[in-house]
């Protein structure tokens, strides 16, 4: 704390050719600034101060706070200035303020603490199954494997053979080329993937996506410098029931919110009960 606060005298020793000091007759201390009758002093500054600085940017650091200080405070004094005195009441706010701040933030102790966040995948199971009409597609969405390559790459035609192979060797030589090769590639097919987001990797702007998904599994397309190799493994049209493997993520973190919600409410039952019990509380007629 020693050495911090002799950062700060040097800070603002350094500072004290541009700043106008006063002194308080009551605390002795030294003013750094002033904002009509309110002053600023050294040790406002020294707690928030970071630490291990240079005495350079310690003044620059000095400088940048007093300069915001300066600016809220004389907002603060136009806004009391300005407002009526109804609008300048505001103690009822902050009181409320407080309490809901205070509250929330035991809450959010209670759920750190006490909430349970491991989902089996038969709770996802079962509650997709419940409400599957509450997950339909808003988007068209794929399983791929696609390639971006340069033309010029070596070996670039061996390409075309792999990319529709099932065959595992086919496959672990397509991964190798390009992950060395490669400009862009996805080959993880058990995914899910948005055909926005596959259509922003090959261009397939002037295609409808429906028509496209419906008569096209694989795809070749080039231009002047790329050639794009693309195979649909599976697809989902938007307005269409979402794939549970899609919604999983999902519907694991609204379990959990509904398990958080559920611990909050029994948290409040449970002090309202223990509260009555113990005649903490009284409704007069």
């Amino acid at each position: 704390m020693k050495i911090k606060f002799i950062i700060l005298v040097i800070a603002l020793a350094i500072f004290s050719c541009k700043t106008e000091k006063t002194t308080d007759a009551n605390t002795n201390q030294k003013a750094i600034a002033r904002v009509f009758e309110k002053n600023l002093y050294a040790e406002d500054i020294k707690e928030i101060l970071p630490r291990n600085t240079s005495p350079k940017d310690s003044a620059i650091f000095v400088k940048g706070f007093i300069e915001q200080w300066i600016t809220n405070e004389l907002l603060l004094h136009q806004a009391e200035s300005n407002l009526p005195e109804d609008d300048k009441n505001i103690q009822k706010e902050i009181d409320e303020y407080r309490k809901n701040l205070l509250v929330y933030r035991y809450e959010t102790e209670l759920v750190h603490q006490k909430l349970d966040t491991a989902v089996s995948m038969q709770e996802i199971e079962t509650y997709y199954n419940a409400h599957t009409q509450n997950f339909m597609l808003k988007e068209n969405i794929v399983k791929v494997c696609y390639v971006k390559i340069n033309k010029k790459s070596p070996n670039a035609d061996k390409v075309k053979k792999w990319y529709l192979s099932k065959e595992v060797k086919d496959q672990d030589n397509l991964k190798k080329y390009c992950i060395q090769y490669a400009d862009n590639f996805f080959l993880d097919d058990n995914t899910w993937l948005l055909l926005d987001d596959v259509m922003k990797e090959i261009p397939l702007r002037d295609y409808n996506p429906e028509l496209l998904l419906k008569t096209s599994r694989q795809i070749e397309l080039g231009d002047s410098t790329f050639n794009y190799y693309l195979n649909i493994k599976d697809f989902k049209i938007k307005n269409n029931p979402s794939p549970l493997s899609f919604e999983k993520e999902n519907i694991r973190q609204i379990i959990i919110n509904k398990r958080k919600l559920s611990l909050i409410e029994q948290m409040k039952q449970s002090v309202y009960s223990q509260a009555k019990e113990n005649n903490n509380f009284e409704i007069y007629p």
